[in-house]
């Protein structure tokens, strides 16, 4: 399955919640059934898209030689959540989200199954993998805001911190197993294969579906069918609160200009070390690594909070300029594990803030909204750095994106404090916390 002081606390507990589970621990959400059932499927569907992704972009590579054109395929898949993403999330809030899970992995498997056909047959062009990827986009507008909110149906408001945790966990793990067992198929019996095998990796999560205790899930209201104003009031209720609004913009520029990484990997493989698909399967599973070590990590802390974010997407900023001129190809390698940490540490952060701060019945399409502009600014980001990496080369492509990202990072700490009505103040005295933010009546203050 293809990720102001109310982020800081969960919704109040209503009557359907379950009692609280034990103190958290770094697995703690694995203690329910249902939760388990759907990690299993989910890990599973995962490691199939993973092959066929990193399959899919050395295809487009090979069949045209440009990176604008990988760019264009990335666009394509992500084209649809930027034109109609906020309808995912009302149709998220309408329907039983167990049920529209059934329907969206079913569609995702039959395009993974017709690429496979088409590659098998030896008919494959690069324009069947971009409506492969445009369909794919289409079923991922209901699928992603369901699957988001389904977790906190699956585990109730006290885990859902940790459940998105080992849910990124869990797509990070796939990210390892996915690319390595895609050179391995696709050296061994070709493409077609590891697009086959996404096809049919969508039965399990079908599978733990069926499996799951419906009467165990903490069912969250319904909003009613046909009423009018639906997207209206769920873009309200983002605009209304600030611990929303804020972090769902830094998350459209991260994902924007600091995720495009299947054009920069891909390029520096290629262009750069000179080390074909080989290398740049292997960047994609260390970076992985980083990002799986960053979502356990996650999933130990208790609380989501806003600084952290902020601080996190600035730190993710500068550390993809300062890779960006690494010379040598192994110190390029092993820096893409903190590079992946920490990104996966601002969307976990960025991802259960916003769960937490959300009314259970307009979780859908708040998700849905942050969704769209998580992965709705591909089809702009994509072909952009695409163009520029062809033009100006990848070091600076990639240096450019780490720099856009940590701007957008300051700029959106700075109006989070102002809208807590807090200051930065800088203390260089020995012994002192030198860098804090403060409330700004403490400006009036007598000195002691």
């Amino acid at each position: 399955m293809s990720t102001g002081s109310g982020a800081d606390s969960a919704p109040a507990p209503t009557t359907l919640d379950k009692p609280a589970h034990p103190k958290n621990s770094m697995f703690s959400s694995l203690r329910i059934r249902n939760y388990r059932l759907f990690a299993a499927g989910a890990v599973v569907s995962n490691t199939g898209t993973w092959m066929a992704r990193i399959t899919q972009d050395w295809l487009v590579l090979s069949l045209t030689g440009s990176s604008a054109a990988v760019g264009i395929t990335t666009a394509m898949q992500f084209l649809p959540m930027l034109l109609f993403g906020l309808y995912g999330g009302v149709i998220a809030d309408r329907f039983a989200k167990r049920n529209l899970l059934f329907v969206t992995q079913g569609a995702m498997g039959l395009g993974g199954l017709f690429l496979a056909a088409m590659t098998l047959t030896g008919h494959v062009q690069v324009w069947h993998v971009y409506v492969t990827a445009f369909f794919t986009g289409l079923v991922t507008v209901v699928d992603n805001p369901t699957r988001q909110s389904f977790v906190s149906e699956l585990v109730g408001p006290d885990q859902v911190r940790n459940a998105v945790s080992l849910n990124s966990a869990n797509f990070q793990s796939a990210r390892l197993i996915g690319p390595a067992v895609a050179g391995v198929v696709t050296a061994a019996v070709g493409p077609g294969y590891a697009f086959l095998a996404n096809g049919l990796s969508f039965l399990a999560p079908i599978a733990g579906l069926l499996l799951m205790r419906t009467g165990e899930l903490t069912r969250s209201p319904l909003a009613p069918r046909r009423g009018k104003g639906q997207l209206r009031e769920g873009l309200n209720h983002v605009r209304e609160h600030p611990e929303l609004i804020w972090p769902i913009v830094l998350i459209g520029f991260i994902g924007t200009f600091g995720f495009n990484f299947p054009i920069w990997l891909s390029a520096y493989a290629d262009e750069v070390f000179h080390g074909g698909s080989g290398m740049y399967a292997a960047f994609t599973t260390l970076m992985a690594a980083g990002s799986l070590i960053g979502a356990l990590l996650a999933a130990r802390r208790p609380a989501s909070r806003l600084r952290m974010l902020t601080a996190t997407a600035g730190l993710f900023g500068v550390a993809l300029i300062a890779v960006a001129a690494v010379p040598n190809a192994y110190v390029f390698a092993g820096l893409l594990v903190p590079v992946g940490a920490i990104g996966l540490t601002v969307n976990v952060t960025a991802n259960s803030s916003v769960q937490m701060a959300t009314d259970p019945e307009m979780r859908g399409r708040v998700m849905s909204l942050f969704m769209m502009v998580f992965v709705g600014g591909t089809p702009f980001g994509g072909p952009l750095f695409g163009w520029l990496t062809d033009t100006y080369g990848v070091r600076v492509s990639f240096a450019l994106g780490g720099l856009v990202v940590a701007v957008a990072a300051l700029a959106v700490g700075l109006i989070l404090a102002r809208a807590a009505n807090l200051r930065l103040k800088v203390d260089l005295r020995r012994g002192r916390q030198h860098v804090r933010f403060v409330p700004r009546e403490a400006e009036l203050a007598p000195a002691a």
